[in-house]
């Protein structure tokens, strides 16, 4: 009892180092602990039961040690995530401790690491999707480890560690097998060689550079939308009054422009001329063109679409002021010195903030988190966008969208030739949450193989080169602007052409094992397979 209950301790203390700023490397051996549990259980309902006592802990205590930070934000949340993850992960580990005990132990393997992924890539497609502790983004201060992310995505480093525990496990059953230590060192080794090989081949096409400014405002999160938004709109001027003037970009975080504006315009919203911009977007507007007259300000806001009744959407809810119905939209906007605006809506929600169904947010309101602005199931992005400017192609993307490689991917495939992303992530205080998500999008780089310029509305701004290396940033509570250079590219990556395709292939492949489990064990109680 204490010794499998030391296991479950170390277990989680090996797969958290990743997500708290500390390597990744430790998640190599991070279900060696359940692997020996489970092999020391026999076959009886009753063993079931407590492999599934031990795995559901060592798993919620992942996740306590991990996402602890957004009880900052809701008391709710962390444990809301807690138990959806934790959920995916005993139905994968579940499905191995089944059919190891009842077939062959190669048949166990495989189902592990297909479950494993399929679930997490489950995580990335549902309604209901919190990706963060998928096992490839443990990586995210290791990525001279994984420059072969451009080939596999994040899935290719789950699959790495999956293979790892596995060989490891063995290697350690049969300790005078010095066969199987080759097998586990050379499934940890070759992959590292393999990236510094990638690492070293990869250079920068020289396609130019365009000059970005990141504005980092330092506005409270939870005052921001309940402030003075006189004062934050000054704070926004005074700082892009500051922005060198040969800018081609620049950056403003994610909801940086307080109010809500109704599209096409930009009109004030509820009783704006519809045909005209509000007046702080036409200040902005005036702004550029007296100082930055060839920058394309990219700035995050919350827009409001307007339909009739009838070509309503899903998410539109009816509009008490105009008739009709209306959806908002956490908007990234393209604004330059002449007025004209680009839009991207974003495409990945937050869970309870944004992503709240109807008959949900009715049922369970008291459980929504309140960060804020629009509460609920607002309106939903279906792409990436790229915004044209000066010769080149920017994609906007917004916080969220920054965990979803295939999503993300869709800004490169339409044309991005290096990323922004605004975010609003000072909700959990200085935590390692803000840093981890800052962190993540090395992944990102390194994957799609765009440079990244990031503009937070309070700690971590800054700029990441396409193999994931971080250039000149600013910290919590500062308030400030960056400039860089930033290099443009327009080649597409193997991963960018085809995404999240090991996920897509792991579905497939425990479909076939647990199909074939189920004929063995047919022909096993027919007397056919020994």
């Amino acid at each position: 009892m204490l010794r499998r209950f030391a296991a479950v301790i170390l277990s989680a203390i090996l797969l958290a180092p990743g997500w708290l700023g500390l390597s990744g490397m430790t998640l190599f051996a991070g279900l060696v602990p359940l692997l020996w549990i489970s092999d020391s259980y026999g076959d009886s309902r009753r063993d079931w039961w407590r492999m599934f006592g031990w795995a559901a802990l060592a798993f919620a205590l992942w996740n306590v040690l991990t996402v602890w930070w957004i009880w900052y934000a809701t008391p709710v949340g962390p444990v809301a995530a807690t138990l959806a993850s934790t959920t995916l992960n005993l139905i994968a580990f579940m499905l191995f401790h089944t059919v190891s005990k009842k077939a062959h132990k190669a048949l166990a393997y495989v189902t592990l690491a297909a479950a494993w992924i399929s679930t997490e890539y489950w995580y990335t497609v549902g309604d209901f999707s919190w990706p963060w502790l998928i096992l490839g983004n443990g990586f995210s201060h290791e990525v001279w480890a994984v420059q072969w992310y451009e080939y596999t995505g994040v899935f290719g480093g789950s699959l790495w560690v999956l293979i790892a525990n596995i060989l490891i496990f063995e290697a350690w059953k049969a300790r005078r097998n010095p066969r199987k230590r080759y097998a586990a060192a050379a499934v940890i080794l070759l992959p590292v060689a393999a990236s510094l090989i990638v690492r070293s081949c990869w250079t920068q096409p020289d396609e130019g550079t365009v000059r970005v400014s990141i504005i980092q405002p330092n506005v409270d999160c939870y005052d921001k939308f309940h402030g003075d938004t006189e004062r934050q709109e000054r704070n926004i001027l005074d700082l892009l009054a500051q922005v060198p003037q040969d800018a081609q970009f620049v950056l403003l975080p994610e909801t940086a422009v307080p109010g809500y504006y109704r599209e096409p315009a930009l009109a004030e919203y509820p009783w704006g001329d519809a045909a005209e911009p509000g007046a702080f977007w036409a200040e902005l507007t005036d702004s550029l063109r007296s100082r930055l007259p060839n920058a394309l300000l990219i700035a995050g806001a919350n827009t409001i679409r307007s339909y009739p009744a009838g070509a309503q959407t899903e998410t539109a809810r009816p509009d008490r002021f105009g008739g009709g119905y209306y959806d908002v939209f956490n908007t990234a906007v393209g604004l330059d010195s002449a007025g004209r605006m680009q839009l991207h809506h974003k495409g990945r929600l937050v869970i309870g903030v944004e992503n709240t169904p109807t008959w949900v947010f009715k049922v369970l309101k008291f459980l929504v988190i309140d960060l804020g602005g629009v509460v609920g199931q607002i309106g939903k992005g279906l792409h990436g966008t790229a915004f044209a400017h000066d010769g080149a192609a920017v994609g906007p993307a917004i916080c969220y969208e920054g965990l979803y490689g295939d999503f993300y991917g869709d800004f490169v495939r339409r044309g991005a030739q290096f990323m922004a992303i605004i975010s609003n992530d000072g909700w959990w205080g200085d935590t390692p949450g803000y840093k981890h998500l800052f962190s993540i999008s090395r992944l990102r780089a390194i994957e799609h193989r765009r440079a990244i310029a990031r503009a937070a509305n309070t700690g971590q701004s800054g700029f990441i080169s396409a193999t994931g290396q971080i250039g000149e940033t600013l910290g919590w509570e500062e308030r400030g602007i960056l400039t860089a250079e930033v290099p443009l590219h327009s080649e597409t990556t193997f991963y960018t052409r085809y995404g999240d395709y090991l996920g897509r292939m792991a579905e497939y492949i425990l479909l076939l094992s647990v199909l074939y489990f189920v004929a063995y064990r047919v022909k096993r109680r027919n007397h056919l397979v020994k």
